[in-house]
């Protein structure tokens, strides 16, 4: 008897309001060190619609650098509290919103450093397997010399790039394909 695989399926089921009832992620607790920032994720499909079904999630270093894992074992601060990791469903604007603190820079495997980033996971109807994307801050003097961002080409950095709005928000627009497709990793 020989087994073949079965066919590929979308993530989901997708209910309205997704499968993660909440609109917002608290990852900082009181108490947690660093600069307390908002970040809003607007999730469009190929055709530039929002898509108010979406679910992202985010992970990210502490303000000191350090993730919250057991294989990062560097001598800095893990603060009570803050696991880094955190999910949220887009509302009917299509946004998903996270209050954190600004992470720190990590070292990359191959040496130096990385610039200040969040990882992030998207899911959404039609997608087979997850999306992994990043956000960096606009401004970061960090990015010049960060290895992940050199190997994007220079043109399609931006879709990785969060800007700050009138209200101090970090906005990053994530597009999962047409004319501006965010640049996504294959990990």
């Amino acid at each position: 008897m020989s087994h073949a695989l079965t066919p590929s399926q979308t993530i989901g089921p997708f209910y309205w309001g997704t499968l993660v009832n909440t609109y917002r992620a608290d990852l900082a607790p009181p108490g947690v060190a660093g600069e307390r920032i908002e970040l809003v994720l607007s999730l469009f499909d190929a055709e530039g619609a929002l898509i108010p079904d979406g679910l992202l999630e985010i992970w990210q270093a502490n303000s000191h650098g350090r993730y919250n894992h057991p294989d990062d074992r560097r001598n800095l601060p893990l603060d009570a509290g803050f696991e880094g990791f955190g999910r949220a469903s887009t509302d009917t604007n299509g946004e998903a919103r996270f209050a954190t603190v600004k992470p720190g820079r990590v070292p990359w495997p191959a040496g130096g450093m990385q610039a200040a980033h969040v990882n992030i996971n998207v899911f959404a109807r039609g997608v087979l397997n997850r999306l992994a994307t990043r956000l960096y801050f606009e401004g970061d003097p960090g990015l010049a010399e960060d290895p992940v961002l050199k190997l994007v080409d220079a043109a399609r950095r931006r879709t990785l790039i969060a800007k700050r709005d009138g209200a101090g928000i970090w906005r990053l627009p994530i597009h999962i394909g047409g004319a501006h497709e965010t640049v996504f990793f294959d990990i």
